[in-house]
């Protein structure tokens, strides 16, 4: 279940295939903004070793459908390329490396820190089928920040990878390591670069980016590296962030939402949760009133602020009544994007060995907050109407707003461009508009 997981406002199941000429290498990337990230790493590296013929998997392990659908991908390939290389790697891989090794299908598994390394895609594999590291050992973030994803409206920046704390539900620490930030000078660089492409947006992506700097010499904070982009990187127009824990906000980060409006005012919260006792049995580092704070503090020196937030559905020991404060949070807290999971039981994860609760009350408390999502976006796309909003153009006829609403339109607007649209209405998912 997410956890501050790598953006996941863009978190997807279904996997994303790159498919390459006859002969080359296809990428099949599944779950997170971050997957997507380093499989353009993973291609320019198999490209760097001479690679040919070859289809590479970039799991993702945050639930077990994820898993599931990764090895199902893994079969059907194999079925359609007899001849290919097929190469396993990504969270999945790192995590139960000994399971996709056991596949006849399956010629390599690459482990997270293996998988963007020079070489690891030269044909000799002396060391047998596995090459996976333990990475809890990894102490470097990824020197690989690359120039953008290809063929998005957007950039993304990989700041950090890892993550320090154990929420009880999850296994990512156990794919990614512990939290890794990369230096500022590097993230500023980098940015840099991308505005000079003509990138009008940058995201700053990792597994858990609040912690960003806690690594690092001076124990810098998420909002300093925000405002040194923004002040050394002034033809930048638009940087965002992809996810917030609920626990960590500092108070340069607040400085920043209240002073530059580069800084898009859109925050995912990781919350999880809306009752106390769950909240502690997931071992989070927020209460409800922490969330509830948090979010009165942000609306207070940033009104056009939109919320967006992941909570899971039937964790172990919900009660109905610990469900309700759940669901009422997204009432009082104005959440306008939910992203809901239900509840599935990681093996290795203390909450697996918790009392389980029975799927069909899962499966209906994670219906009863998709309900109350939908219900909270149309709110927020009825106070959209009548108002001309700021869309970066991410494909023909599609746009995303400062706040992350989602906008399609009438009229020509190149990719990658921002174009001022005035809403006349919405369809209970996306905002209705034409260029103003």
């Amino acid at each position: 279940m997410s956890h501050d997981h790598d953006a996941l406002e863009d978190f997807e199941l279904t996997p994303r295939t790159a498919r390459a000429e006859p002969g080359g290498v296809d990428i099949v990337t599944f779950g997170c903004r971050l997957n997507a990230y380093e499989s353009e790493v993973i291609r320019a590296r198999a490209a760097e070793d001479g690679l040919e013929n070859a289809i590479v998997f970039n799991t993702c392990a945050v639930t077990n459908e994820a898993v599931r659908q990764a090895r199902q991908a893994i079969r059907k390939a194999r079925r359609e390329n007899p001849e290919a290389k097929l190469i396993v790697t990504g969270c999945a891989a790192q995590i139960d490396p000994a399971a996709f090794a056991a596949m006849a299908e399956v010629d390599l598994v690459l482990g997270n820190a293996e998988k963007s390394q020079a070489g690891a895609y030269a044909d000799q594999v002396p060391e047998g089928k596995v090459r996976v590291n333990d990475i809890m050992s990894v102490r470097e973030t990824a020197g690989h920040l690359i120039d953008g994803l290809k063929d998005r409206a957007r950039a993304y920046v990989e700041v950090q990878n890892g993550c320090d704390h154990r929420c009880t539900f999850c296994i990512i620490p156990y794919g990614r390591g512990n939290s890794r930030s990369a230096p500022a000078g590097e993230v500023v660089e980098q940015v840099r670069k991308l505005a000079a492409q003509g990138y009008q947006e940058v995201v700053l992506t990792g597994v858990d980016v609040t912690s960003w700097g806690a690594d690092l010499p001076g124990q810098p904070t998420l909002g300093q590296l925000v405002a040194r982009i923004l002040k050394l990187v002034p033809d930048l127009p638009r940087l965002r962030l992809s996810s917030i824990d609920a626990a960590e906000i500092d108070p340069d980060l607040m400085r920043v939402l209240a002073e530059d409006r580069r800084l898009m005012p859109y925050l995912h919260l990781s919350l999880q949760a809306g009752d106390d006792m769950i909240l502690k049995r997931m071992k989070r580092r927020h209460n409800r009133t922490d969330a509830l704070k948090l979010v009165a503090d942000v609306r207070a020196v940033r009104p056009d602020v939109a919320f967006g937030a992941d909570l899971i559905a039937g964790f172990p020991t919900e009660t109905d009544e610990m469900f309700e404060n759940t669901l009422r949070l997204v009432e009082e807290a104005g959440l306008s994007f939910l992203h809901v999971f239900p509840f599935s039981p990681r093996p290795g994860t203390p909450a697996a060995r918790m009392p389980q609760l029975q799927r069909p009350v899962i499966k209906a408390r994670a219906a009863r907050l998709r309900a109350a999502g939908e219900a909270a976006l149309l709110r927020h796309l009825d106070r959209q109407v009548g108002r001309t909003l700021l869309g970066l153009v991410e494909r023909p006829g599609v746009a995303r707003a400062e706040d992350f609403t989602e906008i399609a339109f009438e009229g020509e607007v190149s990719v990658g461009s921002v174009a001022a649209l005035a809403v006349h209405g919405h369809d209970g998912g996306k905002a209705l508009a034409r260029i103003s």
